[in-house]
């Protein structure tokens, strides 16, 4: 995993040691030696929506790193205190301004090299009309054809993609599950 290791404690300020804690855990843990409390790293969820209208789907050129000027679905990190629909629909909102009804979980991607997991809503779009916020360069509407294919940011995002034209051919929409290792 590409993370730092935590360097001091939460609780403290201590430098952490990192051991097999002494509740009997299996891993290598960061603990504090000064108050004993135990840091456990886990996975950020990112969590986004594939908006469609009609037979397109709207992605949005990015004006922040990592993959500046690339194309992605909107999506983000999501916050304490939010579900992930609630914060799918809200990083919808920031980075297209897009009117939307949200929809079914389509795809969670487990991003195990960089601590991630992604989920996808499926968004139907009630209007054509965006209004991107600052993250966002330019934001688009494309059918299957005319997916910039070669510029999208991220794997999950392209994953989540030929998912979504493939379940929209066939006329049903199923939950995708993928890992990237």
């Amino acid at each position: 995993m590409q993370r730092s290791p935590i360097q001091h404690c939460k609780q403290c300020g201590a430098a952490v040691v990192y051991r097999l804690p002494d509740d009997g855990d299996v891993k290598e843990r960061a603990v504090c030696p000064v108050c004993n409390t135990i840091h456990y790293e886990n996975p950020l969820n990112v969590v986004g929506t594939v908006p469609h209208w009609g037979d397109q789907v709207l992605l949005c050129k990015r004006n922040i790193e990592p993959r500046y000027g690339k194309w992605t679905l909107p999506a983000g990190f999501m916050e304490m205190g939010e579900t992930t629909a609630e914060g799918a629909a809200r990083e919808t909102d920031e980075e297209a301004g897009a009117q939307f009804e949200m929809q079914g979980l389509f795809s969670l991607v487990n991003v195990v090299h960089v601590g991630q997991v992604h989920l996808f809503y499926r968004a139907r779009l009630l209007s054509d009309q965006f209004k991107p916020g600052i993250e966002t360069i330019e934001a688009r509407l494309f059918t299957e054809e005319e997916i910039p294919w070669d510029e999208l940011a991220f794997r999950t995002v392209k994953e989540t993609l030929k998912r979504y034209f493939a379940d929209r051919r066939s006329g049903h929409y199923g939950i995708h599950t993928v890992d990237i290792v």
